[in-house]
């Protein structure tokens, strides 16, 4: 094996970089990997290039490997390019077998750990307690609870965060059905699915937006198909 997760010696010349962030965000569950496997603690092991050429966006979207899920570097802070160029959406491409086998691979399965958090309105929330993201939302919660009071209404009536469902439109998982998921207020939230055209439009602070990003959160907002509302936890396309 080219890379063992609990050494910091990880041998980067080998290893894609996608798979080393991976190794990184979920060492509870990945324990190392080569040039194209990753390897899971339980003795799994995933291929990261499934050797399929030249794949359109939307085939990656329903078809994805492992490295189309890290192919787009996800761009932390305020210095990203908005609007979003066309199709660029890290994050936005999931490889579903990898969140099934660590988060659940159906609703009862991922509600065994489901737990409630205090919300940054004082409401109670539902959200996945695996790999810390339910830790790391609370966290999230607490510092924007304390953002002044004309950031206060995006942050109330909550438009969710753990269901087992689909995206609309497609066969393919929200990660709404992991748990790791939460969508804010949507009066003040812009989804291009309800705008019916994808000029970009948004209208979330993005001190909100930093607060979620620091707690291993991305943005729907920095998607070319935006959905502002939404974050999910996905601290492998966070790390360094």
């Amino acid at each position: 094996m080219g890379a063992v997760n609990d050494s910091n010696q990880i041998n980067a010349k080998s290893v894609p970089a996608g798979l080393i962030r991976l190794l990184k965000a979920y060492p509870d569950f990945l324990d190392s990997a080569d040039e194209n496997s990753l390897y899971w603690k339980d003795g799994t092991v995933m291929i990261y290039d499934d050797g399929i050429q030249g794949k359109s966006h939307d085939e990656m979207l329903d078809d994805p490997d492992i490295e189309d899920m890290m192919s787009q570097e996800y761009e932390k802070g305020s210095g990203w390019s908005s609007p979003p160029e066309e199709n660029f959406e890290p994050g936005r491409i999931r490889y579903e077998p990898f969140f099934k086998k660590m988060y659940g691979s159906d609703a009862t399965d991922v509600s065994r750990n489901i737990v409630s958090i205090e919300w940054a309105d004082g409401s109670v929330i539902q959200f996945s307690s695996i790999n810390g993201a339910a830790d790391s939302l609370a966290k999230a919660a607490e510092e924007l609870s304390r953002l002044p009071a004309e950031f206060q209404k995006y942050l109330k009536n909550i438009g969710g965060t753990f269901v087992w469902r689909n995206i609309a439109g497609t066969d393919r998982l929200s990660n709404h059905s992991f748990g790791t998921a939460i969508d804010i207020n949507t009066k003040y939230s812009d989804y291009w699915q309800w705008n019916r055209n994808m000029t970009y439009s948004n209208r979330i602070p993005f001190e909100i937006v930093e607060v979620f990003e620091k707690y291993g959160f991305i943005w729907g907002g920095k998607w070319y198909h935006y959905d502002t509302m939404h974050f999910e936890f996905r601290p492998e396309l966070l790390q360094n």
